[in-house]
């Protein structure tokens, strides 16, 4: 069977590393993506192999539009060549319309209902959508794909893509090693679905004031999000942009503070004391939260408190907890081997 696979995030990429493992023995696998910067180097960090067509579009509304346009119509003639027997992607825009064009099979994944306008252009479309059990049917079926057609999985997406081994060895951005290690992670403020997180300045500058001993190093996303906090911090905690792969930083970090991405649901399956500043609420966050694997706070001194109080110990929180609530959860690939089967 003809696979082609879309890909265009750091954690679609990390996910789609097991589904490429399982399938690519039995099928011939066509992966894709766009141009955008935390996937281009995490592809070239993980030696995974990707077709880039087109690019992403930025935050403007009507960038977003003339992007996925051009990118579909480069992608269409690529797809039309390959003539796949099936797409799996993880709701992207551009897969459901030209599958539906073409008449494909479009499996996809998600865990992100409150992607809304995502939801809107994808699930109407597809054949099969992949959810954690923990996220209710309804949340999904309202935007247009009937629940019969809607698969369940015991697990959610981190403990697929935590298990990944690492394969880089540059050197950490931590200066020095008898300090701890504190990470904060900026939000995806490019994200139509990410609430304006205004409460992340006062925490930075909180856990400067009061941490300055630590080893305090900023995860930031785009240029012009890094250079605005230059500006408002200086350098009294190192700023850097994505350039490894976040599970080999989450190996060397004693507390991490991010917005409810995949990098804070990875570093809670890891033991790692956990903070989100819940820039992006969420039914996955909402779950580790429960099983008191993550604390949600915006309050910066609660958060400088924490931090205190997490810094003392000298192990990781957590990891019989964690090890036991991960080796209880499924493998959502193998569900989705089913359905291609079917």
């Amino acid at each position: 069977m003809k696979i082609w696979i879309d890909i265009l995030t750091p954690k679609q990429l990390l996910f789609a590393e097991h589904i490429i493992k399982k399938l690519k023995k039995k099928h011939v696998l066509l992966c894709t993506s766009r141009k955008y910067n935390e996937v281009t180097k995490l592809a070239k960090i993980r030696n995974f192999d990707l077709i880039f067509v087109g690019k992403y579009g930025g935050i403007r509304k009507e960038a977003k539009l003339e992007a996925s346009i051009d990118r579909m119509k480069k992608l269409s003639r690529k797809i039309k060549v390959f003539s796949p027997d099936l797409t799996i992607s993880f709701c992207s825009p551009e897969a459901a319309r030209i599958s539906f064009g073409l008449g494909v099979k479009h499996v996809a994944f998600s865990d992100s209902p409150h992607a809304d306008a995502v939801m809107r252009l994808t699930l109407p479309l597809i054949q099969k959508l992949f959810i954690p059990s923990i996220i209710p049917k309804n949340r999904f079926s309202k935007y247009g794909i009937e629940k019969k057609n809607i698969v369940s999985y015991n697990a959610i997406d981190a403990t697929v893509t935590i298990k990944r081994k690492i394969n880089q060895e540059v050197p950490i951005p931590f200066k020095d090693n008898k300090r701890k290690n504190i990470l904060i992670r900026l939000e995806e403020e490019e994200a139509g679905y990410v609430t304006n997180s205004s409460e992340k300045i006062p925490i930075i500058k909180k856990i400067i004031n009061e941490h300055n001993n630590e080893n305090i190093v900023i995860l930031g996303r785009y240029t012009q999000q890094i250079q605005n906090l230059k500006k408002i911090i200086g350098k009294k905690a190192k700023i850097i942009k994505m350039s490894y792969d976040g599970k080999h930083l989450l190996n060397n970090t004693d507390i991490f503070i991010g917005s409810g991405g995949t990098m804070t649901a990875e570093s809670a399956l890891m033991g790692i004391p956990t903070i989100s500043y819940n820039a992006v609420p969420n039914i996955i966050e909402n779950f580790l939260m429960k099983k008191y694997l993550l604390k949600r706070e915006t309050d910066p001194i609660k958060i400088s408190n924490y931090i205190k109080k997490n810094l003392k110990s000298s192990k990781k929180v957590n990891q019989v907890k964690v090890k036991k609530i991960v080796e209880q959860m499924d493998d959502p690939i193998q569900e989705l081997i089913k359905i291609i089967k079917e």
